[in-house]
């Protein structure tokens, strides 16, 4: 789990790129320009919160305070010690002297007060009643009433948990609040994001972040949690090894207050729609704009990017845009953004995101300076095809949603099969997981999401249904939703839905390696490449409801439909479409025990195999709804 890394990351990485001999000019402008003060910010409860400011010495002029609220720390901690800001494109705000802003939530790091996660909202707050959209109001009512030279206009983003405190941060109603960007935005940790993918527990991501980040802080401290001392680096070896999801509770042990919470919570419940940020959106002012960042192809939060902008663009009347480029977590904020992992774009995404969409937005938010007109309200990068698109409204406008139907002998047809009885099987077993990539690793990687799938192709627990060279190009954008007719041999399983591209056989990148890949020194064979576009995971039992799971009833056909987070592909002429199903998703999901039991109490001797069966008949016709952009 990438957060894990930033967890890492928000302790070490800031000084250690002061040590860069890259970005000298701007680190020592910086350094000649800036004055750093630490401040504890009065909250109305009265808990205080370690603020790292960092004021422009220009007083030529009033200037804009941008803002950050994270729970991985403001590190590094000293006045006389700065943040790397010329390492990233923090620095061109630096250069338009901004006020940068930096705060601890409340409970993390030096921070007063007791952290809890993805806080809930509360709407009706009263008196010192506090949540994270209170606490980010009386921050910025501090600063612009105590900084000096500030222009009253603040500006809030992040990445990721701190999207999250974004999204919170746009509900808190300061009327200085007029441009928040939340990236990445942890949203729903039960139907999407991080934790679980429609209730299915995302336990490799979970657990190597948890067991650091979960600890208890009994005071403010600069200095953050170790975690677990796995016994192996191989991952998929040491999920196995630890038997259960039971198990994985005993080795993390009961100190982690938000683990032990999740485990008894296993369904959807008040518990987690109190932690779902898109039930409050309707908070957010109209004087608050909205800029929604994400990745096609984030590990972690990409579910979360598309759903918080369909919540306020249903529930908010401000002015809200969105941009999804193909990304991994994070990577709109880095220097390079041509390729991911094996894949290329054909251009630098990232610094096109910078320059001509999220600074352009603050600027013209906080400065009044900038026109963005040519921004639409939603800017999304294709990939396949390799350009951006721009759109009045997402889900578009002019996109129809197209059955592709699963046929006998692996083949896929937009008309339903004619065959009377007709379907495929694998046995599904959890001794022997399908992994969700052929790496021997230890963290999880980002470059799944858009890896080679013929190692899946490859296995008898994996059906593959693919179609005939295109004739023509296929775009696709906006939501896949999988539409399975199952019958299984035991009372509960899961069900993983991939969308693939196949690459021609002939196809390579010009003789040229990608320059983000696993194995940049060696060229990856790119003829009929399998690259995965979409994939999603589906626990049987709640098929029917997320609130009430219902149990299957062995060999009876029943239907499994669920949605696929967005895509923004284009098959090009001469690659085939090709969709993968199969049961497990290893070690990034946990085991199903395909046993009608509560999965968090299951023990060892509860993991059974299944017969999985996928029906493609005339009566019992499982399709792919496609949405195809006209």
């Amino acid at each position: 789990m990438r957060k894990f890394i930033l967890f890492i990351v928000a302790v070490c990485f800031f000084s250690a790129l002061q040590a860069q001999t890259t970005n000298t000019q701007d680190s020592a402008w910086i350094r000649d320009n800036y004055i750093k003060k630490e401040i504890m910010i009065p909250m109305r409860d009265g808990i205080k919160l370690f603020t790292s400011v960092y004021i422009p010495k220009d007083n030529s002029e009033a200037h804009p305070i941008l803002m950050n609220r994270t729970p991985y720390s403001c590190a590094p901690y000293g006045e006389n010690n700065f943040r790397a800001f010329w390492g990233n494109h923090w620095r061109y705000y630096m250069r338009r002297n901004y006020i940068i802003v930096i705060q601890d939530v409340r409970g993390r790091w030096m921070s007063e007060g007791e952290f809890v996660d993805v806080r809930p909202f509360n709407p009706n707050k009263k008196g010192t009643d506090i949540d994270e959209a209170s606490d980010t109001y009386d921050a910025i009512d501090w600063l612009v009433n105590n900084i000096p030279n500030n222009n009253k206009k603040v500006g809030i983003f992040g990445i990721s948990y701190p999207g999250f405190y974004s999204t919170m941060a746009a509900m808190s109603n300061h009327p200085s609040l007029v441009a928040v960007s939340p990236q990445a935005p942890v949203t729903d940790w039960f139907q999407g994001d991080d934790f679980h993918h429609n209730g299915a527990f995302f336990q490799m991501d979970g657990f190597s972040f948890y067991s650091s980040f979960g600890k208890p802080r009994p005071k403010p401290t600069t200095v953050g949690s170790p975690g677990f001392e796995f016994p192996t680096k191989d991952n998929y070896k040491f999920y196995l090894e630890a038997g259960s999801t039971k198990k994985l509770a005993e080795l993390i042990g009961d100190s982690i207050a938000f683990w032990q919470e999740m485990y008894k919570h296993p369904n959807l419940d008040d518990w987690w729609k109190a932690r779902n940020t898109r039930n409050f959106v309707n908070n957010i002012p109209s004087h608050t704009a909205t800029l929604v960042v994400g990745g096609l192809f984030d590990a972690e939060d990409c579910f979360g990017a598309w759903n918080v902008y369909k919540a306020i663009e249903q529930k908010a009347k401000n002015n809200n845009r969105l941009v999804m480029g193909p990304w991994y977590h994070g990577q709109w904020s880095s220097a390079d953004g041509t390729s991911m992992g094996n894949v290329r774009f054909g251009s630098n995404t990232s610094t096109y995101y910078q320059n001509q969409i999220e600074i352009p937005f603050f600027m013209h938010y906080l400065e009044g300076k900038a026109n963005i007109d040519d921004l639409a309200e939603a800017n999304i990068f294709f990939t396949g095809e390799n350009k951006w698109r721009k759109f009045a409204q997402w889900p578009a406008a002019n996109v129809e949603n197209k059955a592709i139907y699963l046929q006998d002998n692996g083949k896929l047809s937009w008309s339903k099969s004619a065959a009377a009885k007709s379907f495929s099987e694998y046995i599904s077993d959890p001794a022997k997981p399908v992994p969700y990539t052929e790496d021997v690793h230890f963290y999880r990687t980002r470059e799944y999401m858009t890896d080679d799938q013929r190692f899946a192709n490859r296995r008898t627990d994996v059906l593959s249904f693919q179609t005939d060279a295109l004739t023509d190009d296929v775009t696709l954008g906006g939501s896949v939703i999988a539409d399975l007719l199952t019958s299984i041999s035991t009372t509960d399983a899961d069900f993983v839905v991939k969308l693939i591209d196949v690459f021609p056989s002939d196809f390579s990148y010009d003789g040229k390696t990608a320059t983000a890949g696993r194995a940049p020194a060696s060229t990856y064979p790119m003829g009929d490449y399998q690259m995965l576009v979409r994939g999603e995971i589906m626990r049987g039992r709640y098929r029917n409801s997320f609130e009430n799971p219902t149990a299957f009833t062995p060999n009876k056909i029943e239907r499994v439909k669920f949605e696929l987070p967005d895509v923004a592909h284009t098959f090009k002429k001469g690659h085939r479409i090709m969709i993968q199903i199969q049961s497990s998703w290893f070690p990034l999901v946990d085991r199903n025990p395909q046993k009608f039991v509560n999965i968090y109490e299951a023990t060892e001797s509860d993991y059974q195999k299944a017969t999985i069966r996928i029906w493609h008949d005339a009566k019992n016709a499982s399709s792919i709804i496609l949405p195809i952009l006209k």
